[in-house]
């Protein structure tokens, strides 16, 4: 019995826009974007959308230094981020921008709901204030001496020396990172969320199943020590939306950060008759799910299901965190050129290389993954030129030698191919649970089974023996038709080489189910090579490109105040 098609709404992080995507990144964007391609080759209606998170004081502080405004900032930046991602095939249903009149209209929405059911609360706090530059400081806009190790040049918030977490007043012989004055303290007041009011409420949405493990084991900290108010004001002069009843005061950057995701959606609704409703309301029976980055889980597992629920729209189906991203077994680098920015990696080598490279590595929790450069080069080399497509290289040539390009009326080996089939409902459930790394061992052990197959017929003995020919153009389709099996299971990771792959089976675009029936007595084109090998001297350029010329790397999330 056919299941019904699920509706499903996917959000990725928002990238913040002030500086350029980086291999880091993409190890979200690629996660969520093989999970999109596959739940859309299985039917289901999925609508993937994401944004730049552009607000927030370092996009005001860097369009200053650059003599622009913000909005010409983003706008370029924008354009920037949308290109990568186009050229490393992440395909957004729609990709929008949090300084949107969207995002304004449901960041005032939301705030006021709250405010008005007594989420709201406002009190007088002291905060650091730069005298010269007139503002006040974000916390990663004072530097100073940790209290606890002594090390100089930390942070406003925590010492990347000993890992200890403070607040700014803590800090010893405090700077301000904007004019190097002496930061003095100032009043002013602030407004919060008065998270604790929603304990129970997140308590139970915590343990429904939304969460991974290690991120519900995570959170009950939280919830040991008490959940704080969250204080989602800042002061002007600051770079975001105005608090519709409060002068000069700012929502901060990650209250309306998360909101963009249903700015987003709902711009995409606008353009295509969608009822934005339908998938936001509380007892809505559409699916949510967002992949994020572990380091904002605090954000995207306790204020924003609590600011959803207390503003009377759904809370998320799923949050999906993954880990970081380190480069030869250390934490990137722009000395040793292994800060690599998405440009730097187009420059040299293919984009479907780098996707493949991350599925292979990747799994359904919170560990970092590594990108060693050479087992790059030999996985790739290994498995994708010398397994996947070397099926359909063996085989084409006798069709098209000695049979006009024509596929046999029927397989070699049905039983074979029957196992071929079987595996998929496998490899499916290794994709919805974000299991890739397990789905490509799976598909790999399939293209070693199909090698060995072609290996075992010898149709390159067969085509010398008289009488032999049937069977040569049987072996040929049946290992025609296990490379077509393979690369419908590859789809989600590699869509170009799968749209090759189409173009040369002269076959309907693969779905996950296309496959049951083989392709049989039907044409193919010549087979053209669907994959090169890694050149090692191309990643080696790669490197040396990215070696001490990079900007700082910026959070996926948005690592804005």
């Amino acid at each position: 019995m056919t299941q019904p098609a699920r509706q499903i709404l996917v959000t990725s992080a928002l990238p913040y826009a002030n500086g350029p995507i980086h291999l880091g990144h993409l190890v979200e964007y690629i996660q969520t974007d093989i999970w999109v391609r596959f739940q859309k080759m299985r039917g289901h209606e999925v609508i993937y959308v994401c944004a730049d998170d552009a607000h927030g004081t370092p996009i005001m502080l860097k369009a200053q230094s650059e003599g622009i405004t913000p909005e010409e900032l983003i706008e370029t930046i924008g354009r920037e981020h949308r290109a990568d991602f186009s050229e490393f095939f992440i395909e957004f249903d729609h990709y929008h921008s949090t300084h949107s009149d969207e995002n304004r209209q449901f960041a005032t929405l939301i705030y006021g709901r709250l405010r008005d059911a007594g989420h709201i609360a406002r009190r007088t706090i002291r905060q650091a204030y730069d005298p010269k530059a007139e503002m006040f400081l974000p916390d990663r806009f004072i530097k100073g001496e940790c209290p606890r190790c002594g090390a100089k040049d930390q942070y406003g918030d925590s010492c990347e020396a000993c890992g200890a977490t403070y607040s700014p007043t803590d800090l010893k012989n405090p700077v301000s990172a904007i004019s190097g004055v002496t930061p003095i303290e100032k009043d002013s007041e602030h407004y919060f969320f008065t998270l604790g009011q929603f304990a129970d409420m997140l308590s139970a949405w915590t343990r429904s199943g939304s969460l991974q493990p290690e991120i519900r084991n995570k959170l009950q900290e939280w919830f040991d020590c008490g959940l704080n108010d969250w204080d989602i004001s800042r002061d002007a002069p600051y770079w975001g939306f105005e608090i519709p009843d409060a002068p000069g005061k700012y929502f901060y950057v990650w209250l309306d950060a998360p909101i963009g995701y249903m700015a987003s959606f709902q711009h995409y609704c606008a353009k295509h008759g969608l009822n934005f409703d339908d998938w936001w309301q509380p007892d809505s029976q559409t699916e949510l799910h967002h992949f994020i980055g572990k380091d904002i889980a605090y954000f995207h597992t306790l204020f924003w299901p609590a600011m959803l629920h207390g503003a009377g729209f759904r809370t998320p189906s799923a949050v999906h965190c993954h880990g970081f991203l380190t480069v030869n077994g250390q934490k990137m680098s722009k000395s040793r050129g292994t800060f690599i920015k998405a440009r730097a990696y187009l420059e040299h080598l293919h984009p479907e290389y780098l996707r493949y490279y991350f599925a292979a590595k990747l799994g359904p929790g919170v560990d970092d993954i590594d990108l060693s450069l050479d087992d790059f080069i030999a996985r790739v080399n290994s498995d994708l030129v010398g397994k996947a497509v070397n099926i359909a290289s063996r085989c084409a040539g006798f069709i098209h030698k000695s049979f006009a390009g024509q596929l046999a009326e029927s397989l070699d080996d049905e039983a074979l191919y029957a196992q071929f089939i079987d595996a998929g409902e496998r490899i499916s459930s290794h994709y919805e649970n974000r299991e890739y790394a397990q789905a490509v061992r799976e598909i790999m052990s399939l293209a070693d089974a199909a090698n060995q197959y072609v290996d075992e017929q010898k149709p390159w003995v067969l085509a010398k023996q008289d009488g032999q020919q049937q069977r040569v153009q049987t072996v040929c389709t049946q290992g025609i038709n296990l490379f077509r099996v393979i690369m419908t299971y590859l789809k989600p990771i590699l869509p170009q080489m799968a749209t090759q792959a189409e173009q040369f089976l002269q076959c309907e675009p693969l779905i996950w189910d296309s496959v049951r029936q083989p392709l049989l007595g039907s044409n193919i084109h010549p087979y053209q090579p669907l994959a090169t090998r890694v050149d090692p001297a191309a990643v080696q350029a790669m490197v040396e490109a990215s070696r001490d010329n990079l900007a700082p790397s910026q959070s996926a999330s948005g690592d804005a105040s």
